[in-house]
């Protein structure tokens, strides 16, 4: 019975305890919140209401009044970035830098967000002389992968290679496909240059890296075409269909000037209708068509796009179907035909692009690495109306 009574009288005890340690953290929570400006709450909403001019104009009289807030200094710098205004996201990073108080990791991250200024500004080499400076600083990966951009920015291939590398070194990431490709472009200007022998030596190297790259043995058939192999680029290009057979449509013209090189047209074409059957593509079946017709005749070339259209049906099909019976209409319904055409080809024309799958950038040629967005390999060898019909399939 005493037992139960202390702790009744216990209970107001705890009570009261509980309740002053939450007056005391409720006091502390007002002191902070009175402790920020008013002009923060007005920044905060400024930004919430989505209007980055008004919040800039806030954040700049809160930094004067409080120039020792470095974050708030970070938080201006990227808004004036964002929007554009990179001479004063330069002078708001430049700033932060000349204080002598400021520890070495926001020295740090000053220095890595000024370089991204540079960047942004396209300002390349004092982007990179800022980057390396980051070498030994909690920023060296992301300063790296900046160079990495910075180096392919400037086609500066053997630079990107060294970066790649010790960026895979490091552990920050696999960087095989990028490497064979910055290889690739080193090949590819041997190759403009005339000199397939260097450009074969630099695809071996790319190989190292990747060896289901396509782009490798499409170049590696350039160049031995280049030196006078035409057995020997026939074979690389066919391998081509081994790696990738949806790629066999960028190499199907090498192909066939190749093969009627040797004098060996029919086997050729026998070859891309092989191709054509397994991987069927608008780019491809321009290149049999026009094989056909010059080994064939209009007539056979006419049932390879009708027999090919009624297998994959597609505007770019019909388009070209639309081109082969105009070579032998009469001349009475040619005019005719020809006005279909040109309807059938105006449409044909805006789905007749290539499309990045990462930003989704479309583009009437091939690339390697993206326009918009600088991913590689990021292209199918698709045409955009193709891909919609193998998706929806």
């Amino acid at each position: 019975m005493e037992f139960e009574t202390w702790w009744l009288l216990g209970i107001p005890f705890f009570f009261g305890l509980g309740w002053i340690a939450a007056r005391i953290d409720i006091r502390h929570v007002i002191a902070e919140s009175r402790s920020l400006p008013r002009s923060y709450y007005k920044g905060l909403n400024a930004l919430l209401d989505e209007d980055p001019d008004k919040a800039i104009d806030i954040f700049v009289d809160i930094a004067r009044l409080d120039p020792e807030t470095a974050e708030l200094h970070f938080a201006l710098g990227n808004l004036f970035r964002r929007r554009g205004d990179i001479e004063r996201a330069v002078r708001v990073h430049q700033n932060l830098l000349a204080r002598p108080d400021l520890s070495p990791e926001v020295a740090s991250k000053a220095r890595y967000e000024l370089g991204q200024d540079y960047l942004k500004a396209g300002l390349l080499d004092r982007a990179e002389e800022t980057f390396h400076q980051l070498a030994a600083s909690q920023y060296a990966a992301q300063a790296s992968r900046a160079l990495l951009e910075i180096y392919q920015r400037e086609k500066e291939w053997k630079r990107a290679i060294d970066a790649a590398l010790a960026l895979q070194v490091s552990g920050a990431g696999a960087y095989q496909k990028e490497i064979a490709q910055f290889h690739c472009e080193l090949a590819q200007d041997e190759l403009v240059h005339v000199n397939p022998q260097a450009a074969l030596q630099t695809l071996e190297k790319a190989l190292s890296f990747d060896r289901n790259n396509v782009r490798t043995m499409m170049l590696t058939g350039d160049a031995l075409m280049a030196t006078g192999d035409i057995e020997g680029a026939l074979r690389a290009w066919r391998r081509v269909e081994q790696q990738s057979s949806p790629h066999v449509a960028l190499v199907a013209q090498r192909l066939m000037d190749g093969y009627r090189a040797v004098d060996r047209v029919r086997e050729g074409v026998n070859l891309l209708k092989t191709y054509l059957a397994e991987a069927p593509s608008v780019d491809l079946l321009e290149v049999v068509f026009k094989a056909v017709l010059e080994l064939d005749g209009p007539d056979s070339a006419n049932q390879l796009v009708a027999d090919e259209l009624r297998r994959t049906p597609t505007l770019l099909g019909l388009d070209k179907l639309i081109e082969a019976r105009l070579m032998y209409a009469p001349p009475e319904g040619r005019a005719e035909l020809s006005l279909v055409k040109g309807l059938v080809g105006g449409y044909a024309q805006k789905l007749a692009r290539y499309r990045c799958s990462h930003c989704g950038f479309k583009a009437k040629q091939f690339y390697w690495q993206c326009p918009g967005c600088s991913q590689w390999e990021s292209y199918a060898p698709r045409r955009t109306e193709e891909l919609s019909i193998i998706n929806q399939g």
